[in-house]
């Protein structure tokens, strides 16, 4: 019984977090949005948000890490199916542009609230960031002989690169946004191929 009650509260949780995701887009913001809107869509009463949120704010942290996870783990899953010989650059891009199309209102809500009013937003955001960055560097540092610190200048500028491509994708049709991913790996390349040149002349 106990079991069953803990499954459905899982499952109204889940609604909510849904609910909200819902209502994301171009238009509408999270800080935009009203408990009772997310509760109409949930299907539920104002009152039961507050048995799985205290408040509004928690509920938009638990979407930034949810959001992340979820773009961490389609990232990695991405770099473990790369071949030997395989590009880890063009996969990753069409993984990340992928994620971009098929979640926009994910990635709103990471672009907003990275800039936005909330300190406590914006520090949970430039941790999911940082949470790119670093398993980056450990993949550089994996797959060549940079210092940590290398690596993690050279990851650094790489996410910051396919971020600003995510946001400028958001407003693309299909044939603009295919250009935009062929000039982000080119991008990229020149990066990485700069860093290991300027490596080796180091």
């Amino acid at each position: 019984m106990a079991g069953a009650r803990a499954l459905q509260k899982e499952k109204t949780r889940q609604a909510i977090i849904d609910a909200a995701l819902m209502h994301l887009s171009a238009e509408h913001s999270f800080a935009s949005m009203s408990l009772r809107e997310v509760a109409r869509e949930a299907g539920i009463a104002p009152t039961s948000f507050y048995r799985h949120f205290n408040d509004m704010e928690e509920l938009g942290l638990t979407l930034v890490d949810e959001s992340g996870l979820t773009l961490r783990e389609l990232m990695r899953k991405a770099r473990q199916r790369i071949e030997k010989n395989g590009s880890v650059i063009n996969t990753s891009v069409e993984t990340f542009m992928e994620f971009v199309e098929r979640n926009p209102n994910i990635f709103r809500l990471l672009l907003r609230e990275r800039s936005g009013t909330s300190v406590r937003f914006r520090e949970a955001v430039a941790r999911e960031i940082n949470h790119f960055k670093d398993e980056l560097t450990e993949y550089l540092m994996a797959e060549s002989d940079y210092s940590q610190e290398y690596a993690f200048t050279l990851a650094e500028g790489l996410v910051t690169l396919v971020f600003n491509a995510g946001a400028e994708a958001l407003d693309l049709n299909p044939i603009e946004r295919e250009k935009l991913k062929e000039r982000t790996i080119l991008q990229l390349r020149f990066i990485t191929f700069g860093a290991a040149s300027t490596k080796e002349k180091a």
